[in-house]
């Protein structure tokens, strides 16, 4: 681990490096207005991408919706279809048995 000292050191140097930076050098100054304005553009973007991300959540949230209920739709279409089967084989077991009724009464 480093002493106190030699991190003391490091800052100093650092500070001293910014000082000494001339920030009146032209190539300097459109570097940052560059650099600025790459920045600006970067955030634009970066709202932009948020905003659209918000808007997929919110339609993906209505089409899982959507797609519950038809599911559920579904479900219970099939349980209808399943009770008109049950229905229609208990109407067919009727007729059986009365058909065979009339036919015991026709004998």
């Amino acid at each position: 681990m480093k002493t106190h000292s030699e991190k003391e050191k490091k800052l100093d140097l650092a500070l001293d490096k910014l000082k000494n930076l001339n920030l009146q050098d032209p190539s300097l100054k459109k570097n940052l207005q560059d650099l600025s304005s790459q920045k600006n553009q970067l955030e634009i973007e970066k709202k932009e991408i948020e905003d659209k991300y918000q808007s997929l959540m919110n339609r993906h949230k209505v089409l899982s919706q959507k797609l519950e209920e038809m599911n559920n739709k579904k479900i219970d279409e099939q349980k209808k279809e399943t009770e008109f089967s049950e229905k229609i084989d208990e109407l067919n077991q009727e007729t059986d048995t009365l058909l065979e009724e009339i036919d015991k009464w026709q004998m």
